[in-house]
């Protein structure tokens, strides 16, 4: 299984569903079902019941909710605008994250 190229405090810009067009930082990325936690993208509601051992209210709680990673894109931050990830070589054989509309590096 391949390393998603979204990594997280990435800031993404959403391009399919109810939130489309909206940017925010990655809080979470699980790999393994190839989906992210973006802030303040996806929000639900979630109905908790209160636990006093554990200091929690109950109630409803909104929350936000895991989106698959193709949905999303990453926002260069030199040219400010959602662009697909490349892979660049460095002269000392590592390997970093490039913006393919611009060229800058995003590591």
């Amino acid at each position: 299984m391949p390393i998603p190229p979204i990594k997280k405090n990435d800031q993404v810009r959403v391009l399919r569903g109810k939130d489309r067009g909206k940017d925010g930082r990655v809080l979470i990325v699980k790999p393994k079902d190839n989906k992210i936690v973006v802030e303040g993208v996806q929000m639900i509601k979630r109905h908790t019941r209160p636990n006093p051992q554990k200091n929690v209210k109950g109630g409803i709680v909104e929350k936000e909710a895991a989106i698959d990673i193709s949905n999303v894109a990453l926002v260069c931050k030199s040219c400010n605008k959602p662009t697909r990830i490349g892979n660049r070589i460095t002269d000392d054989g590592n390997r970093i994250r490039a913006c393919k509309k611009c060229g800058s590096t995003l590591d």
